[in-house]
């Protein structure tokens, strides 16, 4: 099983959607196929994501509160990999939850 506890993760490449920028910080815990992250750091005041652990994959619900006051909430499947020296990366599908239903992707490599 992929280890995610204790790990660090930062932006690597996010369509212009997204929130995050590469100031932003994800700090995961794990506890059996259970996956949290509180992140924080640069357009993020706070952002909590929980998900479930599924071979190679993340299911993900995020919730975050940005520096213009925004509440934002959405899902995403992050596809789980390694870089070439062994550092996990995650590509993610993403969509907001409401009423625009938008989505992109981005990528996360960790620290």
């Amino acid at each position: 099983m992929i280890d995610f506890n204790n790990k660090t993760f930062s932006l690597v490449e996010n369509t212009e959607n997204g929130r995050v920028n590469a100031e932003t910080v994800f700090d995961y815990k794990q506890s059996g196929n259970f996956v949290s992250a509180d992140y924080y750091g640069g357009t993020i005041v706070y952002g909590k994501i929980i998900a479930v652990l599924e071979g190679d994959r993340l299911d993900m619900l995020y919730q975050c509160l940005t520096t213009n006051n925004e509440l934002k909430a959405g899902k995403a499947i992050a596809k789980i990999n390694f870089n070439e020296v062994g550092k996990l990366k995650l590509s993610l599908n993403w969509e907001w939850l409401g009423d625009k239903k938008e989505s992109g992707t981005s990528e996360y490599l960790e620290n």
